[in-house]
């Protein structure tokens, strides 16, 4: 009688102890369920990376232009995976409309048969960048095929005029990387504005919570071609006749760095 008293005494601890270990995760999953909910507010909220994190990243990940400080009221205007026989021309005029100049990341891929809109972009005062061969993450290529990649597209687009910056596709880069665009004296860039246009395509959202953010020196992140480039179209409708109303001018990265002399370095 007395063991089996014991028994029915460890079968209750052990189904406490259960109980215990399951609201604990419970617990967890709630706490990490609010945390997600708190970031996805956040991040709508203020929808680009704040300053603060740009810096820390900037200071943690070297290397690569973020965002400059010129002594004039300046902020550059840079455009990805260009260039698109429909929108790219839709965007030439509007900034001819602006008096606004941009840095095109161009795919050299997507040159082929688009060549007069490439000889455009230079001849309106705008600046063609390297944005490789192909719409792919950079870093995930083995050495030869990033380095094939990036070369390729630079055959391809200094046909067009020079060439000096480049953007890793995805945006993320490593020491390697670095080391061959330095080898063919490249600047690698990414910015400090970027609403995710490619994933949050509206260009109300993308327009208020970019123009939050910018501030002189500002490097802003927008996207071409198809549904991308049409959005680019809407949020520089709305944005650039603000940014002129706060007397900024809208300059290509070299513009842009040329003002910074420790940036131009």
């Amino acid at each position: 009688m007395r063991t089996h008293r014991l028994e029915i005494l460890q079968t209750v601890q052990v189904g406490t102890r259960r109980c215990s270990t399951r609201q604990k995760l419970t617990n967890v999953q709630f706490a990490v369920r609010q945390s997600l909910c708190g970031l996805l507010v956040l991040f709508l909220t203020v929808g680009c990376t704040p300053h603060w994190l740009v810096n820390r990243i900037a200071e943690s990940h070297p290397g690569c232009l973020y965002e400059l400080a010129p002594r004039e009221k300046l902020v550059a205007l840079t455009i990805d995976d260009g260039p698109d026989a429909v929108t790219t021309p839709r965007l030439l005029r509007l900034l001819k409309e602006h008096n606004a100049q941009a840095t095109f990341f161009l795919i050299s891929d997507r040159v082929t048969g688009n060549d007069s809109l490439a000889s455009a972009l230079v001849r309106e005062g705008h600046e063609i960048g390297n944005h490789f061969s192909r719409n792919e993450a950079s870093v995930r290529l083995s050495p030869t095929a990033f380095e094939r990649s990036f070369l390729e597209a630079d055959s391809v687009l200094r046909q067009f005029g020079p060439v000096r910056w480049v953007r890793p596709g995805s945006g993320f880069f490593n020491a390697r990387m670095l080391r061959v665009f330095q080898q063919h004296e490249y600047r690698c860039a990414l910015g400090s504005v970027y609403a995710f246009d490619p994933q949050l395509p509206f260009s109300w959202y993308g327009a208020s919570v970019m123009l939050r953010q910018v501030r002189s020196g500002s490097v802003i992140i927008l996207h071409d071609g198809g549904y991308k480039g049409r959005n680019t179209e809407k949020v520089l409708r709305r944005m650039l006749p603000e940014l002129a109303r706060r007397g900024y001018r809208v300059v290509t990265l070299s513009t842009l760095a040329t003002a910074d002399p420790a940036g131009s370095r």
